[in-house]
């Protein structure tokens, strides 16, 4: 989505160990207690409402250990609280979901990650220096294809945030012309930059290889084999279901409901609808090989520097954060933020 983050509901608080007094001799420090991963989340939490998000929800799982968290409002004009159990637009992690199609088709030999973008989408990509026979499907699951983001386009983001007419049908060649209105950020393979083009070409290239739209695929291939009775991709409703989280725009500090918004705008890049369970599942089968072979999961896990400095990568679809504690922005989005 336009939220390029890393949503990380996690600082650090020590929680220190009161200190018993006695009147013979001052007794040696008590060792600061260890926060539980679940408190970490939690205070990560409360930080988030700082930055402005009405709600932040969490879940922490180890092994059958389960533990939720949330801070804030679901609804913030009736004051519903926020409930880890509500359903919500995942946003960017709908691209997991998208990368694991193009992975599972590889494995039946369907297509390979190297296939360049034209050979499955022939003119797609060819505008302003952006060239579809020199960028791999691999490019575009990595960020690394050089195509701009069309969520970036001042007209995209005049109608979309504007968000005037929620049942307003985007196509998907009409959000990569978007992107590809602008040159290149750089040459492909040349450096990651995070680009939903990117995954809306990859959901073209599913129906192309398929026939399907990529939301019957995902249906087919991951919720329906995993049981994910919380989660759709939804194909032109803008409603949400009921007890879900709302959607907020924000802007000079007043927040305005999207929660109705135009679900077409973000498609195999954005456009899921789910809850933390089903999320959880859906994660835990992807990285145990559930749903990948052995070759596609190395591939999936395998990184591209995010930047020369952080330590920080992107897979297919996933990211690899090498740290504990990241904020989550000043600039909240109307869905998760990944």
């Amino acid at each position: 989505m336009t939220a390029k983050r890393i949503l990380a509901v996690a600082a650090a608080v020590p929680l220190m160990a009161g200190l018993a007094g006695a009147a013979s001799a001052a007794p040696a420090p008590a060792p600061a207690l260890t926060p539980t991963p679940a408190e970490i989340l939690q205070a990560g939490a409360q930080a988030g409402l700082k930055d402005g998000y009405p709600a932040v929800i969490g879940m922490v799982r180890n092994g059958d250990d389960t533990q939720y968290i949330h801070a804030g409002n679901a609804d913030r004009v009736k004051g519903t609280p926020a409930d880890p159990k509500m359903k919500f637009r995942i946003g960017s992690n709908t691209k997991a979901f998208t990368a694991t199609v193009l992975l599972q088709l590889e494995a039946e030999h369907k297509l390979s990650l190297d296939d360049t973008v034209d050979h499955w989408l022939p003119g797609a990509v060819n505008a302003n220096g952006n060239d579809g026979t020199k960028i791999t499907l691999r490019q575009l699951l990595t960020h690394t294809s050089g195509i701009p983001d069309y969520a970036a386009n001042t007209q995209f983001g005049l109608t979309y945030a504007g968000n005037l007419n929620p049942s307003l049908q985007w196509a998907p060649q009409t959000l990569v012309n978007l992107g590809t209105s602008s040159k290149p950020v750089g040459a492909p393979g040349a450096k990651y930059s995070y680009s939903n083009t990117n995954y809306v070409l990859a959901g073209m290239v599913i129906k192309a290889v398929t026939g399907n739209d990529p939301a019957v695929e995902i249906q087919h291939r991951i919720i329906e084999p995993l049981g994910l009775r919380d989660t759709t991709f939804p194909a032109s409703d803008p409603a949400m279901p009921a007890n879900s989280l709302n959607g907020y725009f924000i802007a000079l500090g007043i927040y305005r409901d999207v929660t109705a918004s135009q679900v077409q705008a973000f498609g195999s890049a954005g456009a899921i609808v789910s809850t933390l369970d089903d999320l959880a599942t859906f994660e835990r089968a992807l990285m145990t090989g559930k749903l990948l072979q052995p070759a596609q999961e190395q591939e999936l896990k395998t990184t591209v520097p995010m930047d020369a400095t952080s330590g920080n990568g992107y897979g297919l679809g996933i990211g690899h954060a090498q740290t504990r504690a990241v904020r989550c922005g000043p600039t909240p989005a109307p869905c998760s933020a990944t």
